[in-house]
């Protein structure tokens, strides 16, 4: 996995964890063992990224001489359950490189995040997630996997829900498109970073499940590969993106298009 492919997806994170016996304290979002991530953390981090990133209607109106933003320029926030799938993963990265003593192969700057999700580099949630991808560029990626067939029809369904694959195309013909290098290595991540979630103990409250980080891909943010950042909700939808049962982790992989 090469930060710099990670990049592409990281305004995707979308979502998909639970929360189990009683580790149900109010006010908790998530926990990554002991750890605790509080709804008032996640709630800093959505109040930042908002005063940062003013609107082309309340930048005009409190930034004298600001250049207007062109249309399609907005802002993208990100959502409640992007920052906390930002956060659970960059707290289990930094378990798992501390005690695995993995360093990063790339420095991935706010500046590269800023520009593939329209947000300013000074916001706290555009470091985090530079901060996050760096650590994850030094996992170790292990030997692309193959994907299974039942794994291959779930990735068409999610592409023609997601309007990437046409309704009319049979799964033998998207299969023998989508099935690739990119799409190997992103198994290979997902198996990777779902052993260390695992490991690492995360549960998340229901409000927020199901949490999946997007590991590659469609065009338009909908999910390819996903690593599940803990249980999957009652109603998760099953596909790529969704928990397999799997051998011990070793290592991340991919992003982008199908």
């Amino acid at each position: 996995m090469r930060a710099r492919r990670l990049v592409a997806v990281a305004s995707l994170a979308v979502g998909l964890v639970a929360l189990t016996g009683c580790r149900s304290e109010p006010g908790v979002a998530a926990y990554v063992g002991d750890h605790r991530i509080t709804d008032d953390a996640v709630t800093e981090v959505i109040d930042d990224a908002r005063a940062k990133n003013p609107s082309p209607t309340e930048a005009d109106a409190t930034v004298p001489g600001q250049e207007p933003q062109l249309p399609g320029q907005e802002p993208q926030l990100p959502g409640r359950s992007q920052v906390v799938s930002t956060m659970v993963l960059g707290e289990v990265c930094e378990r798992i490189s501390a005690a695995e003593g993995y360093r990063p192969q790339s420095q991935v700057e706010p500046a590269q995040v800023a520009q593939g999700i329209g947000l300013s580099p000074d916001t706290g949630y555009v470091r985090q997630v530079a901060e996050l991808y760096t650590c994850l560029s030094g996992i170790p990626a292990g030997s692309p996997v193959a994907p299974t067939e039942q794994e291959l029809i779930d990735l068409v369904a999610a592409g023609k829900r997601a309007g990437a694959v046409p309704p009319e195309v049979t799964v033998e013909q998207a299969a023998s498109q989508l099935d690739g290098d990119q799409l190997r290595q992103a198994l290979a991540t997902r198996n990777s970073l779902s052993g260390a979630v695992e490991a690492y103990d995360v549960t998340v409250s229901p409000r927020y499940r199901p949490l999946v980080f997007p590991v590659l891909s469609f065009t338009g943010e909908a999910i390819a590969v996903g690593v599940p950042l803990g249980e999957p909700g009652s109603d998760a939808v099953t596909d790529v993106s969704t928990p397999k049962p799997r051998p011990a982790a070793t290592e991340p992989a991919a992003s982008t298009d199908g």
